[in-house]
């Protein structure tokens, strides 16, 4: 499984790629803008990603943006097969959550991150058994 991090927090990103890297490789991007560049050129190289997590509040493209700009992507080229994307923040308001839900996001996952619940999110979005 293909992995991308988007996260500027160098704790969160530290824990995220020590926890994910089992499941395959993790690349690290530090921003939204970073983000969707890195999807983009993935689809491109006919090797998608998997997995995206993403966080919300980060430089130059928040993961609003950046979620919405993939998932437009997505359906302007046909892509059958979505990205799974799970959004890690500690962003807990409402009305970032109904946001995130609407950009169709996967997962919600609050930090600091429960390794247990990211691992039951992966399993429920059929990523791993």
């Amino acid at each position: 499984m293909l992995i991308l991090i988007a996260e500027d927090e160098p704790v969160s990103c530290t824990v995220l790629k020590k926890f994910l890297s089992q499941y395959g490789p993790c690349t690290v991007v530090a921003d939204g803008q970073q983000a969707v560049l890195e999807v983009k050129a993935a689809y491109e190289r006919k090797q998608g990603y998997e997995l995206v997590c993403m966080d919300l509040h980060m430089p130059v493209m928040n993961g609003h943006e950046a979620i919405r700009e993939i998932r437009q992507y997505e359906r302007a080229n046909g892509i059958l097969r979505p990205t799974r994307i799970f959004v890690t923040t500690a962003l807990d308001d409402m009305a970032s959550v109904t946001e995130a839900l609407l950009g169709k996001c996967n997962a919600y996952l609050m930090k600091p991150i429960d390794l247990n619940i990211l691992r039951q999110e992966l399993q429920a979005v059929g990523l791993t058994k």
